[in-house]
């Protein structure tokens, strides 16, 4: 069965971190493109952050550059997302993605994703 879990979310101050988890079941996260989308309620998805372990490209949405990080880890067949000082505009749901192709991730069409995991930025 294909799965995607989501972990590491939770109450986080203004400037603090938090590390994001994305792990796969069913298939190699290597032979995937993963991305990190985010909803904030009111607001549309917003795609956050993408990778392609395949080739090594990486992108993030201009809102988190310098401030995200995205890696992977073959061996436990996970993606991370490294959040360090959030502000309280990154409060929202993150989910995890996968898809065949890193350009189709990064249009919001891929073929598995995640429950989400609750990000929440305290001022």
């Amino acid at each position: 069965e294909v799965q995607l879990v989501e972990s590491g979310g939770g109450l986080v101050q203004a400037g603090g971190s938090l590390r994001l988890s994305c792990a796969a079941s069913g298939f190699a996260v290597d032979d995937y493109a993963i991305g990190w989308f985010r909803q904030a309620p009111g607001k549309d998805r917003e795609g956050v952050s993408f990778i392609s372990i395949r080739d090594g490209s990486r992108y993030y949405a201009d809102s988190v550059l310098s401030r995200f990080t995205i890696s992977s880890d073959k061996a436990d067949n996970t993606v991370y997302l490294q959040m360090n000082n959030l502000k309280p505009d990154d409060t929202a749901v993150y989910y995890c993605a996968a898809g065949s192709a890193l350009f189709m991730v990064v249009a919001g069409r891929y073929d598995y994703e995640g429950q989400g995991t609750q990000v929440t930025v305290s001022s």
